[in-house]
């Protein structure tokens, strides 16, 4: 039973995060410890991983079909206000018409620019058909990296801390106030000359906000940096 409610619960919470909700939990963060929990036998890793896949297809599917619809322009006004500004989704729209189904792909396996191709692809109108295709190649690549990753890292890691469980839990907190640290300062970095402006800064936090909620693991921050470069070209 309490497998059962585990694996229902991440099924849930990611679902609801890739339908576009900005819930303020690191989605890379709990992919990870869906394979350490895997790996220490807590939950099945076929089941833990399909739901995590399925989670991600079906929620980047009601995400696009919404934004797709009349409810665009609200939805858009919403996500704005958590740091996806319109701009930023209309810049990175343009390459994913340009690029079709290998754009959305690479977006959706990129930190930092994974969280605007959903509302990009929408934007941009791409054929439901390549859509999907991105969809199920990128999340299956970004979620299956950082699974393995937790499976394979997570339980020897645990084990050389099994006596310290403080520090444990400790250092899990750390590591987001890390990784939104360092989305900050990336966003602050490459913003130029204009982001110490009051109105520029609170769009550079808002925009480090919605991408740590979506990754935030020091691989995805490395990666990030690349993807915030490559979006902002």
């Amino acid at each position: 039973m309490p497998e059962s409610v585990g694996l229902v619960a991440l099924f849930g919470l990611l679902l609801v995060k890739e339908s576009g909700v900005p819930i303020p939990i690191p989605g890379d963060l709990l992919v990870l410890g869906a394979g350490v929990a895997a790996a220490r036998g807590d939950i099945d890793p076929g089941l833990a991983l399909l739901a995590i896949l399925v989670a991600g297809y079906l929620g980047g599917t009601v995400q696009f079909a919404l934004l797709s619809g009349g409810l665009r322009g609200p939805l858009l006004a919403v996500l704005g206000r958590f740091g996806l500004r319109r701009e930023r989704v209309e810049r990175q729209a343009e390459r994913l018409r340009r690029g079709g189904a290998v754009a959305v792909a690479l977006a959706r396996a990129t930190p930092g620019v994974r969280v605007v191709a959903i509302a990009a692809s929408a934007l941009a109108a791409i054929p439901f058909a390549r859509f999907g295709a991105g969809l199920v190649v990128g999340n299956t690549a970004f979620a299956g990296f950082h699974f393995a990753l937790g499976f394979m890292v997570g339980e020897p890691a645990l084990r050389a801390v099994s006596s310290v469980g403080i520090a444990l839990a400790l250092g899990g907190v750390a590591l987001a106030v890390i990784g939104a640290g360092g989305w900050w300062l990336l966003r602050r970095r490459l913003g130029g000359p204009t982001a110490a402006a009051p109105v520029a800064e609170a769009a550079g936090v808002e925009e480090a906000f919605l991408d740590w909620a979506d990754a935030t693991c020091p691989a995805c921050l490395t990666l990030g940096l690349a993807g915030i470069r490559l979006a902002a070209k």
